[in-house]
């Protein structure tokens, strides 16, 4: 149940005076980062898992167990390329994710591991760089969708209920912040009902906690259709999680920038909140690189900034320091988009579509 008089964080005002005066700018990937190391087996499992019944290789939020000295590089680099938000090694940091390799007894700790390893980063670079950082926890998608089913014989069945999922986002979304965490990201929003899931389990979260922390919701929109893999258009999903009272809507990965314009134009145009873009370095290759250099991914972002779209930009699959690094300065100097005046209430329900009454 959202409290519209639950004071907010001191993090909260802090990140909302800093969206208001410049474009911030959001650290890139850790997995990429750690599958350009070609880590073996042995890194991730470690002295600790080195008996374990499962392999770990592809496990990244396992690292912040078994390797925290390489995330903690990794966010470091970033801050010294300009970031400001460090988020959190976690992207299937719940049980559910976890299941996989037979990890779930561990989620709590990886993901405590992974915000005090975040939060060294962020005090090592405010001492370094005389500048604020903040620790962002990140919830993903999970590997399981609440909408579709994966049996095309069966649609009636789903493999995950919301129940779980809810179960499964507050257990991370708590330890998160018992970490550090100063904001929580749900992103590459594949599913809408899973978002939501992860939106009630944050607020049952915050029925427990003094203050509200800044909510970041990022949505995946998979391909030129302008949709959700579930379906929902950019405004539906929107429209689906407004009542949540996000600190900031965007959107992230699956696509380049140049192919998320449209949709990000869109947003900047119907969001009541910040508005967030953070892509890939540009689409796949063959090999399943990414080709986008940092100039160009840097030039497409700039002219989102130019335009007064975005208050966040950042890198999503295949960005690395320097595009991050390349992205800050080009947009350093240019305004912020406005936070919107408030607008008369308007009843907007969404299906596939999106129906304002």
């Amino acid at each position: 149940m959202i409290t519209p008089a639950q004071p907010v964080s001191p993090a909260y005002a802090e990140l909302r005076r800093l969206f208001e005066q410049r474009i911030v700018i959001l650290e890139g990937p850790k997995g990429t980062m750690a599958q350009a190391r070609q880590l073996a087996e042995a890194d991730f499992r470690g002295e600790r898992f080195r008996r374990h019944p499962r392999d770990l290789q592809g496990d990244n939020d396992i690292l912040c167990l078994t390797r925290p000295d390489l995330i903690e590089k990794f966010h470091r680099s970033f801050v010294e390329a300009g970031a400001d938000i460090v988020s959190t090694n976690t992207f299937n940091g719940t049980r559910i994710s976890q299941a996989d390799y037979q990890t779930e007894p561990y989620v709590p700790e990886i993901n405590r591991a992974a915000a005090q390893i975040c939060v060294r980063a962020a005090r090592w670079g405010e001492a370094r760089f005389n500048r604020r950082i903040f620790v962002a926890g990140t919830l993903g998608p999970t590997n399981r969708t609440a909408s579709l089913s994966p049996d095309v014989n069966r649609p009636d069945y789903r493999a995950v209920t919301f129940d779980q999922l809810v179960a499964a986002y507050y257990e991370q979304a708590k330890a998160l912040v018992e970490g550090g965490a100063e904001i929580l990201l749900v992103e590459t929003i594949f599913d809408t009902l899973n978002a939501k899931a992860a939106l009630f389990a944050i607020e049952n979260l915050f029925d427990e906690l003094p203050a509200r922390l800044p909510v970041m919701i990022s949505v995946t929109i998979t391909d030129a259709s302008g949709r959700t893999l579930s379906g929902q258009t950019v405004e539906a999903f929107y429209n689906s999680v407004v009542h949540a009272r996000p600190f900031s809507v965007g959107i992230n990965c699956a696509l380049g920038a140049k192919q998320m314009r449209p949709y990000i134009e869109e947003l900047a145009r119907i969001a009541g909140c910040f508005v967030t873009c953070y892509p890939n370095a540009g689409l796949p290759n063959a090999f399943g690189g990414y080709d986008e250099t940092p100039a160009e991914m840097a030039a497409a972002l700039a002219e989102f900034a130019a335009n007064g779209w975005v208050n966040l930009l950042g890198g999503c699959c295949g960005s690395t320091p320097a595009h991050i690094k390349a992205i800050a300065t080009a947009v350093a100097g240019l305004k912020p988009r406005p936070f919107p005046a408030s607008a008369a209430p308007v009843l907007r329900l969404s299906g596939l579509e999106p129906l304002a009454i």
